[in-house]
């Protein structure tokens, strides 16, 4: 593995500020100190800094030994948000904020672009710029899009944009990328069946809407196996039933609500379209009618060829080919997807272990995403930092 010695140098002091982000997490649009902190930090190492994207996005500013004279540039980019549940771990560094945690590793994230930060602003050793980019919002606030609509890539012109998430189960000092669609687009939906109620001894004088919704649940599934190609990847969820209030009345309304994941626009379209006639259509057969509701959110994130193919270059430069592997999609949302519809670029996914630097208290193993008992491998800092600058170094060299 080829880190770079700076950034090893310094790796115990990006892990104590990756542990105070840890223990202080922030919400969606309210990540006010760790906002604040970034940039205390960018400022310190005399780095240009832009607040107010996003409400509370950074942006920091290096440039080359040429003062981005040679105007190409590119932009890395970092989420700070924490996600709104509550942590298990019991170690120092745990959320001193109930109902707060992060469970996502995005203080890692923050932490390995800020110390790429640092090395960029000491060395400059490259033509153009690099815009290093700390966005909020990425948990379901679409924070990557909000700062897009605030003028990310008008008021700092970029020709490509990169992201990197850690990921657990994955061993350590390994990193993955490929082209092409990693992530989904994800979806939620909304069906609210309405029947009539009756008395629970006389179903036949009513229209039991938990029997229609219990048929929809099934029916749904069909257009997973039966209506889109055995090949294209969808995912139809029903995470919630909501009817009825007394177990001697049947209730004269049901809603059902879940979530639909894809790869494509083309399996979206379809299954939105017959997940629509399903309701409709079964609703009627017993007599019920319905009330449909699709939202589509965060679109798949989709990497560039050439990115992907630069940003795998890169790691094998770092880590040899052992430790660069094929990077298997996810059905996972990931609001960097906006990023990638505007610019050319890539998403990539650093180990984050199987687990060995974890506490114990709550079990082994390397512990998913969004779980109250994960933590962020800091051992991870100097791999992602050195990864960030040499791809900086060498996507700008072309």
């Amino acid at each position: 593995m080829h880190l770079i010695d700076a950034i090893v140098a310094q790796a115990d002091a990006m892990a104590t500020l990756r542990r105070d982000i840890h223990a202080h997490p922030e919400l969606s649009f309210q990540e006010w100190r760790t906002a604040d902190l970034v940039a205390a930090q960018l400022s310190a190492w005399g780095i240009p800094i832009h607040r107010g994207l996003g409400q509370t996005g950074v942006v920091g500013i290096v440039h080359g030994r040429d003062g981005g004279a040679c105007g190409r540039a590119l932009g890395l980019r970092a989420d700070m948000d924490a996600l709104p549940m509550q942590e298990k771990n019991t170690f120092a560094h745990a959320s001193r904020h109930p109902g707060k945690m992060h469970g996502c590793g995005h203080d890692g994230h923050t932490a390995m672009l800020l110390a790429a930060a640092q090395h960029l602003a000491q060395q400059r050793d490259f033509d153009g710029t690099v815009y290093l980019i700390f966005q909020p919002a990425e948990e379901g606030g679409g924070g990557a899009k909000v700062m897009m609509d605030d003028g990310l890539f008008e008021r700092f012109p970029m020709q490509a944009v990169f992201g990197m998430h850690n990921w657990p189960g994955m061993p350590a000092g390994s990193m993955a990328v490929s082209p092409g669609p990693v992530m989904a687009a994800t979806s939620e939906f909304k069906i609210t069946v309405h029947g009539k109620g009756c008395h629970a001894a006389m179903p036949h004088l009513g229209v039991d809407s938990v029997l229609v919704a219990c048929q929809l649940v099934q029916s749904l599934q069909s257009i997973i196996s039966r209506n889109k190609k055995p090949l294209d990847t969808a995912v139809i969820s029903v995470t919630m039933i909501h009817g009825g209030e007394a177990s001697n009345v049947v209730p004269g309304h049901c809603e059902l609500q879940g979530t639909v994941r894809t790869f494509t626009p083309e399996v979206l379209d379809l299954v939105e379209q017959r997940m629509r006639q399903m309701a409709e259509h079964v609703c009627s057969a017993h007599g019920a009618r319905c009330d449909f509701v699709f939202e589509r959110n965060y679109p798949a994130t989709v990497n560039s060829p050439e990115e992907a193919a630069l940003a795998r270059a890169v790691m094998l430069d770092i880590l040899g080919p052992e430790q660069v592997l094929e990077q298997e999609p996810t059905l996972g949302g990931e609001d960097f997807a906006y990023m990638l519809q505007a610019k050319p670029g890539a998403y990539c996914f650093i180990a984050n272990g199987e687990g060995e630097h974890r506490h114990l208290g709550h079990g082994g193993g390397p512990c998913t995403l969004h779980n109250p008992s994960y933590d962020f491998n800091d051992a991870l800092i100097p791999l992602g930092a050195t990864y960030w600058v040499r791809l900086a170094q060498r996507w700008l060299a072309g």
